[in-house]
C-alpha cells in the first residue's frame, strides 16, 4: 500500500512539473502583462495606476511618466525624489526618434579638490553635506513636460499632492529599506523631523503622509520650475546647507539646467539597443554586447558555467574602460563612438580565456558599487513610449533634509575621485559619473522596447543580461527580468595595496551548483545569492501594436495597461 502510495505521490508531482510553467518559461513568475492602449511598469503599484489614471484623463506617455515618478518621490523615498537626478530615453511618435535627457546636477562651484585635499580627505563622504550636488530632477520632469507633454503640470502633479495629503499604506521591500536608512541618516537635521514617525521608520501597512512634500509640490504648481531653482525652495536649501557645513549655493541652483543629448546605440544581433552617453555608465552595457556578440551565445544555456564565464570576462574588460574613460564630457573628451565601436569590441574580445577567468584586464586604448534608485517605464496609445531613471544615490540619499521640503538631497557627488589625474576628478560645477541609465530598443527603426534595471554598478550589467535573455535564449519579456542574474564586484586592475584577484561573481539563486562548481574550477571567486541583483522594468510594443509589459518580481512593483 506504502509502495502505491508514494508511486501515485510522485506521478502526481511529476505531472504538476509538467504543467508548473504551460508556456514554457520556465523562470517567470507570471506572465507578461498585454494591453492595446497604454501600459506602465513601475516599481510601486500606486504609481502604476496613477500613470495609467494620467492617460485616461488625456495625457500622453510623458505626462504619465513624470506624474509616477513625482508619486514615487513619496511612496518610495528609498530609490528617488525632488532631491535627485534624473535620466530619460523618449520614443516621440510624431517625429519617429528618441530623444535622450541628461538631467544630472553639478558639483557646488565654490568647492574645490584642493580643499578636499587641506583638509584631509581621501575620499568624498558616502553622506552629510560634502558630497551633495544640484538636484536634477524638477528641471528635469519640466523639459521632459515643455518638450512632449499635454495635460497642465497641475493636472500631473495632483496625484502625488493627493498622496501625500491623505497618506498610503508603505509597501514591504520599501519599509526594510527604510527601516536600514533611518539609523543612517537620523544623524543629519531634518531628517528625522520629516523623514520618520517619532524617529523611526514606518513599517509595513503603516499609514505614511507627507504635508511638507505637498507643499512643495503646490508651490511648483504654481510657480513653476523656477521656485525650485531660483525662489523659496532655491533660497531654502541654499540657506540649509550654508548652515550645516555645505557649499551647495544657491548660485549653484540658479545656475542649473538639464541637457538634450543624443542617445548612442550598438547594433545586436539585428536590434538597435540605445543607451545615453557620458557622465552615465549606459555605453558599458553596449561595450558588453559587443564583446558577447563575438561568440555563439545561442549555443549556450543561461545556467552554465560556459555562458557565466564569458558574461563575466565581458563584463571585466566593460568596467576597466568604465573605471578610466566615463566622466562629464564638458570637461574630458570621452571617446564614445570608439568605445562601442565593433572593431573596439574584436580587439578586446581576444583577450578573453574560454577556460580560464582573468585576475587582471588593462583599460583599453581607442583610436565604484552602491546605490538604489527607480525605474519606470510608459506607453500611450498614440505609440509614445518613455524610458525613465531617478535616484537619489545610496538609497534615500545624504541624509541632508531642507526644513519644511519634504525630501533629502542626493549624495550623488561621492561618485567623484580625489585623484587629480582621473578623468571623474572633482572640480566645482561638474557633473560626477553617473551610475543611473535608462535603455531601449529598437528594431527597423521602429519602437521595440522600453526597459531599464536600477542597482548601482549592476545596471548595466543587467541591461546587457535583459538583452542576451531575450534575443539569445528566446525568453519572453517577463521571463528575462526573472530569470537569475549575474553580477561581477571589484576591480579587477591591482593597486599598490591590493593584488588583482579577479573580484567576486556573485549569482543568484536559480544557478545550478554544477554551474557554480564549474565556474571555482576555472578560478572565479562565487559568492551565492549575495547580491543586489536589481529591479526591472519593460514594455515591449508587438508588431500589431500590442503592449507587453513586465515588472520586477524583486520589488513591490507593478505592471499594468488598459
Amino acid at each position: 500500500m506504502f509502495q502505491i502510495l508514494t508511486i501515485c505521490l510522485l506521478m502526481l508531482s511529476t505531472s504538476a512539473l509538467a504543467v508548473d510553467r504551460v508556456s514554457g518559461e520556465t523562470f517567470a513568475t507570471r506572465s507578461p502583462v498585454l494591453a492595446s492602449e497604454a501600459m506602465a511598469a513601475t516599481s510601486q503599484p500606486l504609481a502604476t495606476q496613477v500613470a495609467l489614471q494620467v492617460m485616461r484623463e488625456g495625457g500622453n506617455a510623458i505626462d504619465a511618466a513624470i506624474a509616477a515618478n513625482a508619486l514615487l518621490g513619496l511612496v518610495e523615498p528609498t530609490g528617488n525624489g525632488m532631491g535627485g537626478d534624473i535620466f530619460a530615453i523618449v520614443w516621440d511618435a510624431k517625429t519617429k526618434k528618441l530623444y535622450g535627457l541628461n538631467g544630472s546636477g553639478r558639483s557646488p562651484k565654490s568647492l574645490s579638490l584642493q580643499w578636499f585635499k587641506d583638509n584631509g580627505y581621501d575620499k568624498i563622504p558616502s553622506h552629510g553635506p560634502l558630497p551633495v550636488t544640484v538636484p536634477g530632477a524638477v528641471d528635469g520632469w519640466f523639459m521632459l513636460h515643455d518638450r512632449f507633454g499635454e495635460l497642465p503640470m497641475q493636472q500631473v502633479l495632483q496625484p502625488a499632492i493627493d498622496y501625500a495629503e491623505k497618506g498610503f499604506p508603505v509597501t514591504q521591500l520599501i519599509a526594510y529599506y527604510w527601516n536600514r536608512s533611518v539609523p543612517i541618516l537620523s544623524k543629519w537635521p531634518g531628517f528625522a523631523e520629516q523623514m520618520t514617525l517619532a524617529g523611526k521608520a514606518p513599517q509595513e501597512g503603516d499609514i505614511w503622509k507627507n504635508q511638507n512634500l505637498a507643499n512643495t509640490l503646490k508651490l511648483i504648481v504654481k510657480e513653476g520650475r523656477d521656485a525650485f531653482y531660483k525662489g523659496k525652495i532655491a533660497h531654502t536649501i541654499a540657506e540649509y546647507m550654508q548652515a550645516n557645513g555645505g557649499h551647495l549655493s544657491y548660485q549653484d541652483m540658479a545656475n542649473h539646467r538639464g541637457e538634450w543629448v543624443e542617445p548612442v546605440s550598438t547594433n545586436y544581433r539585428g536590434y538597435d539597443v540605445w543607451e545615453l552617453p557620458p557622465n552615465g555608465q549606459g555605453i558599458a552595457a553596449l561595450q558588453i554586447l559587443n564583446i558577447l556578440e563575438q561568440f555563439e551565445v545561442a549555443n549556450m544555456t543561461l545556467d552554465s558555467a560556459e555562458y557565466v564565464h564569458l558574461f563575466t570576462e565581458a563584463k571585466k574588460l566593460a568596467f576597466e574602460d568604465r573605471a578610466k574613460y566615463y566622466a562629464d564630457p564638458a570637461f574630458n573628451t570621452i571617446p564614445v563612438t570608439e568605445l562601442i565601436s565593433k572593431s573596439y569590441a574584436k580587439k578586446r574580445a581576444k583577450l578573453i580565456d574560454l577556460n580560464k577567468t582573468a585576475k587582471a584586464y588593462p583599460a583599453g586604448n581607442p583610436a565604484l558599487e552602491a546605490g538604489d534608485t527607480i525605474y519606470l517605464t510608459t506607453a500611450d496609445k498614440d505609440g509614445n513610449m518613455v524610458s525613465l531613471i531617478q535616484s537619489n544615490y545610496r538609497g534615500m540619499g545624504s541624509g541632508m533634509t531642507p526644513p519644511g521640503l519634504g525630501f533629502v538631497l542626493q549624495d550623488r557627488g561621492e561618485m567623484f575621485s580625489l585623484d587629480k589625474d582621473h578623468f571623474n576628478a572633482f572640480e566645482g560645477g561638474k557633473r560626477p559619473f553617473h551610475t543611473i541609465i535608462p535603455a531601449f530598443i529598437t528594431k527597423d527603426d521602429k519602437p521595440y522596447m522600453s526597459f531599464g534595471l536600477m542597482g548601482g554598478a549592476m545596471q548595466p550589467q543587467g541591461h546587457a543580461q535583459i538583452v542576451v535573455n531575450m534575443i539569445d535564449f528566446g525568453l519572453d519579456i517577463q521571463a528575462a527580468g526573472d530569470a537569475p542574474r549575474i553580477h561581477h564586484t571589484g576591480s579587477s586592475q591591482p593597486t599598490d595595496e591590493v593584488m588583482a584577484d579577479g573580484g567576486v561573481l556573485n549569482l543568484e539563486s536559480g544557478f545550478s551548483y554544477d554551474t557554480i562548481r564549474g565556474l571555482m574550477r576555472i578560478g572565479h571567486k562565487v559568492e551565492f545569492a549575495n547580491g543586489p541583483y536589481g529591479g526591472y522594468q519593460a514594455i515591449m510594443k508587438a508588431d500589431n501594436g500590442v503592449y507587453w509589459g513586465a515588472s520586477e518580481s524583486r520589488k513591490d512593483g507593478h505592471a499594468a495597461g488598459y
